[in-house]
């Protein structure tokens, strides 16, 4: 693609050098550079791209994008010079590259009907399962998740909640490609922070709900609030918005939005709406606007994530009972209220629960379904460099509504596990203490829990869910919820 035809994709504060060349490929890694190519230098938390420009131009760059105007000065040459480096300043090298990515892969979110997802917790849950609905349906779609992405039937690994701004374009290129008309996508907070969203067409956005998460990269609850609702701001006349009536936020959301707003609630009057009329370990006999519909899914707070499903089918245009018909057919995600029978009578839920309120609304579901007599036997842990202000907030709510406790490890990365855990501790009373088991390795606790737990007990393993690993001083090690308690069966 020639750079000024590239260029077209933003608003540079100066441009210096030619515009009529070719360029090859654009990158934000300073590794991947070769002749030819575009360079995007990103100010990160943690590197500042600015500081491999020298690198990238020895290696040929043709165009290098910065934020930085002193990061010229080294390269100045005559303008005239084929050779020299064209230097394109603008105001936020993340938004940059955002505008650039969707151009240079042809903007593909425009060929697509493209749904984003925010929110707390259900992001995944509601992703997923809208894309297996359209599917079902008989439509082509991607999906771009926590867990996996989809291309129609094809499997990409995940790497991040959201992509970069490149990867994510260049999957949304392979989705038109394949011939699919929709896209369903996860849209963590971070994304939107850093603009990798930026230049996506969205056709709808959808919101879950809003509690305490990812306070260590925000600062605070008021800036993670404002940075989702970002997504909805940036919304056009003719999208639309579905948000979670029942969450304080939920309207806070759509406030300024330019789209279609609709409203979902289990609790108060809104536009979709539902309430459990049966419920058991096998899922849910829902009555959703007033039709009654058995689902395999469990808890209200997937009565909420169904709704908001329902809303967004029907806002795409879909009929209701085929809508319908087609959630009493979708299992639960990976690692998403997942549940082991064991032959000895008692149940073991896999869940993704990394979040105070997360843990709380599963441990309230399984206190809703299981017998009175049967014990919750919780395993938990906190992830290491992450939020610490939620630790103990986590084991006092595990404690409190469990019969028995066990602290555990979850993914420590560069902490020492056994930090983690004081600070976990630090929230229980010393009563609370003595009746609570403190197992540092992940694989001895639910081995504890599995060799506790009787007939008709419940053991909730909470915090990884999908994730068949745990990251110890940076290192990924094997390691699988699922797998450790068939060990135990």
């Amino acid at each position: 693609m020639v750079l000024k035809d590239l260029l077209n994709a933003i608003e540079p504060i100066e441009v210096i050098g030619r515009t009529d060349k070719e360029i090859h490929g654009l990158h934000f890694d300073s590794r991947k550079i070769e002749t030819g190519d575009m360079f995007v230098a990103q100010v990160g938390t943690a590197v500042d791209g600015h500081t491999f420009i020298d690198g990238c131009v020895a290696k040929g760059a043709t165009a290098v994008v910065l934020s930085k105007r002193e990061y010229i000065t080294n390269h100045q040459s005559p303008i005239t010079n084929h050779q020299s480096p064209t230097f394109i300043l603008v105001e936020n090298t993340d938004r940059a590259l955002g505008l650039l990515a969707s151009k240079w892969f042809g903007e593909p979110s425009k060929a697509l009907t493209l749904v984003g997802v925010t929110g707390t917790n259900g992001k995944t849950t509601i992703a997923t399962l809208l894309y297996k609905l359209v599917r079902a349906l008989g439509h082509k779609a991607g999906l771009l998740s926590t867990v996996v992405n989809y291309i129609e039937d094809e499997a990409v690994p995940a790497t991040h909640t959201t992509p970069d701004a490149i990867e994510l374009n260049g999957l949304l290129r392979r989705m038109v490609d394949a011939g699919c008309t929709y896209a369903f996508m996860e849209v963590s907070s971070h994304a939107i922070a850093q603009e990798r969203i930026a230049g996506l067409d969205f056709d709808g956005a959808l919101f879950t709900n809003l509690t305490r998460d990812h306070i260590d990269y925000h600062k605070t609850f008021d800036n993670y609030r404002d940075t989702k609702k970002r997504l909805f701001d940036g919304l056009k006349k003719t999208a639309f918005a579905v948000t979670n009536k029942d969450d304080k936020n939920g309207l806070v959301m759509t406030q300024n939005c330019k789209a279609a707003v609709h409203t979902y609630s289990t609790r108060s009057l809104a536009d979709y709406k539902a309430q459990i009329l049966e419920e058991g370990f096998d899922g849910m006999m829902l009555a959703i606007n007033g039709k009654e519909v058995f689902v395999p899914l469990v808890g209200r707070f997937n009565v909420s994530n169904l709704l908001c499903i329902y809303g967004a089918a029907l806002c795409l245009g879909f009929d209701e009972m085929d809508v319908l018909r087609v959630l009493s057919t979708l299992k639960p995600v990976n690692g998403r209220f997942e549940t082991i029978h064991s032959p000895k009578g008692w149940t073991a839920i896999v869940d993704y629960a990394h979040t105070p309120d997360a843990v709380d609304n599963v441990i309230q579901t399984i206190r809703e379904i299981k017998k009175e007599s049967a014990k919750l036997i919780t395993v938990v842990g906190c992830g290491g460099n992450r939020d610490k202000g939620k630790r103990p907030m986590m084991a006092q709510i595990a404690k409190r509504g469990s019969e028995q406790l066990i602290l555990t490890s979850d993914n420590p990365r560069d902490e020492e596990p056994a930090d983690i855990l004081k600070d976990m501790t630090d929230g229980l009373t010393e009563e609370e203490l003595r009746t609570t088991l403190v197992i540092e390795d992940r694989a001895a606790a639910i081995q504890t829990a599995c060799t506790l737990a009787q007939k008709d007990d419940v053991i909730l393993i909470a915090g990884k869910g999908h994730e068949d690993y745990q990251i110890i001083k940076g290192v990924k090690h094997h390691f699988d919820d699922h797998e450790q308690v068939k060990k135990h069966l």
